[in-house]
């Protein structure tokens, strides 16, 4: 099985990771920081006290946070659509924000803790420069013994290039600055083996190993009334998280001492333990940070190069070119069912991939006029699934 229910040797190691964890990143949803009236000033000033705890223990804690975007909603008294306009969601996270950061900078005055606001786009993290350079910021705050507060900045984020939820914004924010926890503050205790509102038998899982079709199975679809993410997407952020080795938590955030609770042993919530491999900054940069602009797809022989050998990939083994891109655009990899086996920077454009697809590298210049590069993607710009840490 790939999950313990009851206290054994995977709780002593639970332990001992929240025990060595001295960066920590502390995601907070929407249906834990607000209610019908808006922002819950009185579970803010819990978080601010904890996270406060957390810092004077010498850790170094970043908060993502989101409300927002319901903060706003409250207090233009807007009613939620099943299809709002982006326009809409853009108001209310401009609204919001302000509210939002004023209730966590009083709060965290009570404590004498200083925070600093972090608004980010996908845009910030996909471009290299600006992803270095906000990952220098956030590490210079800490040198200050600051906060940082990041939420994604709604206001400017387009529909297509945005994380999806702050859930995957905190994974990347983890395995950006190396945290060793990514704990997810939700509104439910933790994850069952089924619904336990319709399955009587469902039990509660403690400890995850490794997240299996079978754990996303029974994370399900199901949302928050006032979050965005679901179980699924939090399953998936601690996917992320552990593929760079960083272990997760997710657990209920309106338990009025749950960080103390965690970081003394308490069982409570679930726990993700680390992945067995380790993918480095730059790898997970491109694996999870880029979205693809075009797909590959490759035959058998490809595939088994890539996967079994760690090979580059050559234009022999591509057989389909999808989509229009540039040189160094993030492209994924596919086998012949579709499946993704990996991620990587293309060498050369869409257009000039279908000139040389399923030839030798031997042909490319007479073909192109030019040749670059033996490979359509390198073995340093390439990752894999499973062999890199690519889950």
């Amino acid at each position: 099985m790939t999950f313990q229910v009851t206290k054994d040797d995977g709780l002593f190691y639970r332990q001992t990771l929240f025990d060595q964890a001295k960066r920590v990143v502390l995601k907070v949803g929407s249906a834990v920081l607000t209610d019908d009236n808006g922002l819950d000033l009185k579970i803010i000033g819990n978080i601010a006290r904890q996270v406060s705890f957390l810092q004077s223990t010498g850790r170094e804690v970043i908060l993502v946070s989101s409300g927002a975007v319901a903060a706003g909603r409250k207090r233009l008294g807007v009613v939620k659509t099943p299809h709002e306009e982006l326009k809409v969601k853009q108001a209310l996270a401009a609204t919001g924000q302000g509210l939002l950061m004023q209730a966590y900078e009083q709060a965290f005055a009570d404590f004498e803790q200083p925070v600093a606001q972090v608004l980010l786009t996908h845009a910030d993290l996909s471009h290299r420069g600006r992803y270095l350079n906000v990952r220098n910021t956030i590490l210079t705050l800490f040198e200050f013994g600051v906060v940082p507060i990041i939420n994604e900045n709604d206001t400017v984020s387009a529909e297509e290039l945005r994380f999806s939820d702050n859930d995957t914004l905190g994974a990347l924010m983890t395995n950006m600055i190396g945290a060793d926890m990514f704990i997810i503050l939700t509104d439910v205790d933790c994850l069952y083996t089924g619904h336990p509102s319709e399955d009587s038998s469902a039990r509660p899982i403690y400890t995850v190993a490794s997240i299996t079709k079978e754990i996303e199975r029974m994370a399900g679809q199901s949302t928050s009334l006032l979050g965005t993410g679901g179980m699924i997407a939090k399953i998936r952020a601690a996917k992320m998280v552990a593929a760079c080795g960083g272990c997760s938590f997710i657990g209920p955030g309106r338990h009025p001492e749950i960080l103390q609770a965690l970081f003394s042993g308490e069982l409570v919530g679930t726990f993700f333990l680390p992945g067995k491999g380790k993918i480095n900054r730059r790898k997970h940069w491109i694996a999870y940070v880029l979205k693809p602009q075009g797909f590959l797809v490759v035959d058998d022989g490809a595939r088994r190069a890539l996967i079994e050998q760690g090979k580059s990939l050559l234009p022999s083994g591509i057989t389909e070119v999808r989509g229009s891109f540039t040189v160094g655009a993030p492209v994924h990899c596919l086998d012949r069912s579709g499946a993704m086996i990996a991620a990587g920077l293309s060498n050369y454009t869409a257009a000039d991939i279908e000139r040389i697809k399923g030839k030798k590298t031997l042909e490319i210049a007479a073909l192109l006029g030019c040749k670059d590069s033996d490979e359509v993607i390198h073995r340093d710009n390439l990752v894999v699934m499973g062999r890199d840490g690519l889950l």
